[in-house]
């Protein structure tokens, strides 16, 4: 498991989306309202189906109004 921190700059509605290497959609972490300020979330490395995904390199994008960032990860077993 990861936890993953983020701030939000403003409130409104937000998506947190896991992609693999490949840029196919893994998992959707977060599709909601939230508030704006400092948030986290814990990913068990499990993709939409709850299956375990393969160690390697993923990108989580986080996205809302305005606003837009994606970090690379490394999954580790």
């Amino acid at each position: 498991t990861t936890m993953i921190n983020y701030d939000m700059p403003e409130n409104g509605k937000i998506k947190m989306v896991i992609y693999d290497l490949m840029g196919r959609e893994v998992t959707t972490l977060i599709n909601n309202e939230q508030n704006a300020g400092y948030h986290n979330i814990l990913w068990n490395g499990l993709n939409q189906g709850g299956r375990a995904v393969s160690a390697g390199i993923y990108f989580c994008r986080l996205s809302g109004n305005n606003y837009n960032q994606t970090i690379k990860m490394l999954l580790l077993k």
